[in-house]
């Protein structure tokens, strides 16, 4: 926590004072308020996105400070929401008015009238998020705290400034908030404001699905995002939101044969690779990797618990969570079908003998995305007998610098085969036709394989003699 003196360092910065000039000039009550506030109180890195609010015009304010910047500063005004925005580089300001807040039952937008500075603490989420600090010349640097947010901050929990239930009925949205700033700060809910959390959660329905996933991308960058969805799975909403990460919950023991519980491994592997990726698609691959487990769960009376082909059903079922999420539906959602059906891959290479032949075709199919590949299956990896783990990464170690060697050697991750379909067609005077694609295809296979190198002449004389095989050889002649 920061000093007090040390809070008031950052509020000589020159924008606070030409921002509580222009208020005292307007006659306005002015103040810092929000996650910078609390930001600051936490000694974490200072917040770029300052929200001032006034009891007055936020414009007029935002149009006031405007006039003792310099005259590249640009006002946006929001003249729906009564807001502005003043970027200063990397800084944005937004002003508002003070308001208090009604909410109609059907939607989490609110009716908005003017109100005090006690009204706009009132509609906030959470205690810590109500402290303001004040701007003007009288009383600047004070401190004001209705709702003891600072001690909260100190006994790092989180609570709602009035009623959680009203609060979360209000805006559903704030349960999602309540987890990710769990998350995210590594605080707790306290246990009247997590039951609300259970008792709302059929109000997530008028929550817009661009705004779920947003929250659960924060939960995703944290350092440790299983704390979040051990959370979203205990308060009862990660079964609305990603009822296939629930379906792998549990363990189930028949006649001696038992698996381990897929949902809590996968929380574990998700922690497991943050500490080497801010990549926040592989952290989804992560997520997603063991999805198609549940749908493909049997029981072998010798074997025990199988789970046949669930990296093709898991790389399907990603697409279709992408899509009932309003998730991107291009080259993001296509890189986590990807890591999702080649997540084996790697494991089963690192526990056989690894063949150039087989780190060939992991290249190859790769591509690009090798190394996330490589990062993921390491993340897999899970188990708690200490000479299991020390063999896998010790195999997996083996597995990169094979990586390393094969695509020095055969370029395969940029694979072009060496006979193009035009050399193919002119050798034997013909035009397109299936021949080429068969040709073409017996030739890279060959390649991957090791029967053959790389090298065009190698190719060539394999396309001669696949030629040969489909009756070609005479049409050269």
């Amino acid at each position: 926590m920061l000093e007090i003196q040390n809070i008031r360092k950052v509020l000589d910065q020159p924008h606070f004072k030409k921002i509580s000039a222009a208020a005292d000039s307007l006659g306005y009550p002015c103040f810092v308020i929000g996650g910078f506030v609390r930001d600051l109180y936490l000694n974490r890195a200072k917040g770029k996105d300052i929200d001032i609010v006034c009891v007055g015009d936020g414009i007029t304010l935002a149009q006031a400070v405007r006039e003792k910047l310099p005259k590249s500063s640009k006002v946006q005004v929001f003249k729906s929401y009564g807001t502005a925005m003043i970027q200063m580089g990397d800084i944005a300001l937004e002003f508002v008015g003070a308001r208090k807040e009604s909410y109609r039952p059907e939607s989490r937008n609110p009716k908005v009238c003017l109100g005090t500075l006690e009204d706009d603490q009132n509609r906030r989420d959470f205690t810590i998020n109500a402290l303001a600090i004040s701007l003007n010349k009288s009383d600047y640097g004070k401190i004001l705290d209705p709702f003891e947010g600072i001690r909260d901050l100190e006994n790092k929990i989180l609570k709602t400034p009035l009623d959680p239930g009203v609060t979360f009925n209000d805006d559903p949205l704030r349960m999602l908030r309540a987890i990710r700033f769990a998350t995210q700060l590594d605080f707790k809910i306290t246990p009247n404001t997590f039951n609300a959390i259970k008792e709302h959660t059929d109000r997530m329905g008028i929550i817009s699905k661009e705004r779920i996933v947003e929250e659960l991308h924060k939960i995703l960058a944290a350092p440790k995002p299983s704390i979040g969805f051990v959370l979203l799975e205990q308060s009862g909403l990660l079964h609305t939101i990603l009822p296939e990460l629930i379906a792998l919950k549990g363990i189930e023991e028949i006649d001696g044969h038992r698996h381990k519980d897929n949902f809590y491994h996968t929380l574990e592997v998700v922690d497991n690779i943050c500490p080497h990726t801010n990549n926040i698609w592989l952290r989804w691959a992560a997520l997603l990797h063991d999805i198609g487990k549940a749908p493909t769960k049997k029981l072998h009376p010798k074997n025990g618990w199988t789970f046949h082909g669930h990296e093709f059903v898991g790389a399907k079922m990603v697409s279709k969570l992408f899509k009932r999420l309003k998730m991107p539906l291009n080259e993001k959602m296509k890189y986590v079908q990807k890591l999702v059906m080649m997540s084996s891959r790697p494991i089963v290479i690192a526990e056989d003998i690894v063949t150039d032949a087989a780190v060939r075709r992991l290249i190859f199919d790769a591509g690009d995305h090798i190394d996330d590949l490589i990062c993921l299956c390491e993340a897999d990896i899970t188990t708690k007998n200490p000479k299991r783990f020390a063999r896998y990464h010790h195999n997996f170690k083996i597995v990169r610098e094979k990586i390393i060697a094969v695509e020095q050697r055969d370029k395969v991750r940029n694979f072009q085969p060496p006979v193009t379909g035009e050399m193919i067609m002119e050798y034997f005077q013909i035009g397109p036709s299936s021949a080429i694609g068969t040709i073409k295809e017996a030739i890279k296979e060959a390649i991957l394989d090791g029967t053959i190198p790389n090298e065009l002449e190698a190719a060539q004389r394999m396309m001669i003699a696949e030629g040969k095989k489909l009756g070609l050889e005479m049409a050269h002649e």
